[in-house]
């Protein structure tokens, strides 16, 4: 395996590295670098079309390692190409407040266009990046001018395959036709237990992706470089169908003792087998020591650079030729919204029944005319979520100008490929389910607030009041599972006005997810909502000096905690404060939360169809579920819970005495 030529020393170069950062770490995964080194390299010199000076620009190949614990092979890849990385970034590999964590993520590391690791939503962004490139492209090129015109690569492992977002994905991208998304499988046969066949047997992986739709390419020996660049070479010729390579490799290659088992997957070689490795590369240098005329050699800048100048000027020629798509474009690029948001009104009355599922879809459709980056889908659930854009037809070959998508039930595949949507730029992408149905798009939920990706998750039929469908569709602790996401906004609004409100914030954020919590049953319009007050989480909704009890509730318990008060006052002359929370997050971190909720001297009680886990620091007592649902008419199964303004009036009456005989107690 001793290397000659200077595309072999950079292989070399890359593996050595990817050795050296696992063996300074002492921790990471040193195979799959040094099995797809000859990949990496191949596709990054000869195909990938990316500038080092410009890590972002808008027309680059995007480049997704959905195998993201090889992220040691990109970093050295990333480097020996001549992106703002240097030998002491890779030095301070997976330590803190490095710029080389673990896993790849967005943000952090130029060239690195997502973040990766929990396997298979990399190959589901893939999918967003390659459908948000045909988008584009139906959107903004001209027949003089395709400023929109990219590949996306993805590489992936056995276990991203095996993970069933992997599969949802393989079928939308075969579905939407997506020509310039190549899917490269690094095929080895080994993974963290053990060998490949412990878990998939006899599986036809090839059959079952050519069954999806796609078309399949083989490369059988993973260390021939001009069969490599064969094989990329073919999969950039579009036919109309995404490309699937598999590569045939050997995990750990140059091992002479761990190579092709398990024992080099995610561990460090050690020294005397790292010393071995880099005796069958031909590699004499020291740890992180590469000679600076290869890094010459590598680098990409000069090649970068003529690409984004060729592209310059003809974004030029086409921004001259198409004044307002360019205005457009340049806006969204920028995350900024057009001046019209501003004067969005809708006109409902108090006393108007409106479910708040019902309010967003007549939101939805306001704003796509006013913002055309505005796009999604549902899970095969746009007619009951309210989620079609109206006159807007559906995505699909020969139809990428069009603004809804058809997922189908892939609710994980879903979320995953908004992500990639959002990364791309130029596109706001939502996208819709059942709210119990979110559980199934919490991975690439999670991934969106971490990476701070602009989502928008619209989930309706909030809770039990879906009524017949019983428990299985009925959300109880799915709102306080999706709070717990760090920089996830969730938002249940309390009525169309407050939906409008969430709506403009979702659209207006652009640091990370917004979760809008739906009704399917019609609620009023209430008297003192707003939907401006819906950005600082929390707002009195009745206007009470002197309150002998305080109700903090969301979504349609708003409009209950109304009823509640009526009864409250009319047979015990109590008088209650309600404060509306529709972001309880938001809420309790504002400087009006305290003001609102009293120096503790009368009972504060919340009111939520949902468990009352995160309630404890904000409210004294709480009329909630601890329990499943039921089947049977929503109005029925609500009487049974106790959600009704009469039984939640008699249980806070209930509360204040018990509070009253606290306080006579300490006195």
């Amino acid at each position: 395996m001793t290397q000659t030529t200077p595309t072999q020393q950079i292989i070399s170069a890359i593996r050595a590295l990817s050795v050296d950062m696992v063996e300074a770490a002492n921790s990471g995964h040193p195979g799959a670098p040094m099995g797809l080194a000859p990949l990496m390299w191949t596709l990054t010199e000869r195909h990938l079309a990316v500038d080092p000076a410009n890590p972002t620009w808008l027309n680059r190949d995007r480049l997704v390692l959905s195998v993201g614990h090889a992220s040691a092979l990109l970093y050295a890849t990333l480097f020996m190409a001549g992106f703002d990385l240097d030998i002491e970034d890779l030095r301070q590999f997976r330590q803190l407040d490095s710029v080389t964590p673990g896993h790849p993520e967005y943000g952090h590391t130029p060239g690195v266009d997502t973040t990766t690791g929990p396997l298979g939503q990399g190959i589901a962004n893939g999918v967003g990046f390659a459908l948000a490139e045909a988008m584009l492209a139906a959107r903004y090129n001209t027949d003089d001018h395709a400023i929109i015109d990219h590949h996306t690569w993805v590489i992936c492992g056995d276990g991203d395959l095996q993970e069933g977002i992997a599969l949802e994905s393989l079928s939308v991208a075969a579905r939407m036709g997506l020509g310039k998304l190549i899917l490269i499988w690094d095929d080895n046969d080994v993974q963290l237990d053990g060998p490949t066949a412990w878990a998939m047997g006899q599986e036809d992986v090839m059959a079952r992706v050519q069954a999806t739709g796609w078309r399949t390419l083989t490369i059988e020996n993973g260390e021939d470089v001009n069969e490599i660049d064969q094989a990329l070479t073919q999969a950039c010729q579009d036919d109309g169908r995404p490309t699937f390579i598999r590569v045939r490799t050997t995990i750990g290659s140059g091992s002479p003792n761990k190579a092709g088992t398990s024992k080099v997957h995610g561990a460090p070689l050690g020294a005397q087998e790292v010393a071995l490795a880099k005796t069958a590369w031909g590699w004499e240098h020291e740890p992180f020591e590469i000679p600076e005329a290869l890094l010459d050699i590598a680098d990409r800048h000069e090649v970068g650079q003529a690409r984004y100048e060729a592209w310059a000027s003809l974004y030029a020629a086409w921004e001259a030729d198409q004044p307002d798509l360019a205005t457009q474009l340049e806006r969204i690029l920028r995350h900024e919204l057009p001046e019209e948001v501003d004067d969005l009104v809708l006109d409902w009355q108090n006393g108007d029944k409106v479910a708040t599922r019902s309010a967003s879809h007549a939101v939805l459709n306001k704003l796509a005319t006013i913002a055309p980056e505005l796009i999604g889908g549902s899970a095969d659930l746009a007619s009951s979520n309210k989620t079609t854009i109206e006159g807007s037809g559906l995505v699909g070959p020969n139809a990428y100008a069009a603004r809804n998508i058809q997922y189908g039930v892939r609710e994980h595949a879903m979320a995953g490929i908004a992500n990639g949507l959002a990364l791309h730029g130029g596109l706001r992408p939502f996208v819709a389910t059942f709210l119990v149905f979110s559980d199934y798009a919490r991975g690439a939920i999670r991934i969106a607030a971490l990476s701070g990706i602009p989502v928008i998750y619209v989930f309706t039929h909030d809770s039990f009041h879906v009524g017949e469908d019983g428990p299985t569709h009925q959300p109880v602790e799915t709102i306080a599972a999706l709070r717990a996401i760090p920089n996830l906004d969730v938002i249940r609004p309390a009525d169309a006005r407050e939906t409008l409100g969430a709506w403009l914030y979702a659209l207006g954020r652009t640091d990370g997810p917004t979760a809008l919590i739906l009704s399917r049953q019609d609620l009023p319009v209430l008297e003192g909502s707003s939907a401006d007050l819906v950005n600082v989480g929390g707002y009195e909704l009745t206007d009470v000096e002197d309150p002998d009890v305080i109700l903090l509730a969301t979504g349609s318990e708003v409009s209950l905690a109304v009823e509640a008060a009526t009864f409250l006052k009319d047979d015990d002359g109590i008088e209650t404060r309600i404060i509306s929370v529709p972001e309880r997050e938001r809420f309790t971190d504002s400087e009006d939360a305290d003001e609102l909720l009293g120096d503790g001297d009368i009972p504060v009680v919340s009111v939520e169809a949902g468990v009352r886990m995160g309630w404890e620091g904000l409210a004294d007592d709480h009329i909630s579920m601890e329990t499943f649902g039921a089947s049977g008419p929503a109005a029925l199964v609500a009487e049974h819970f106790g959600f009704t303004g009469e039984l939640v009036a008699n249980t806070v009456h209930d509360l204040i005495e018990e509070w009253d005989d606290i306080d006579e107690d300490d006195e």
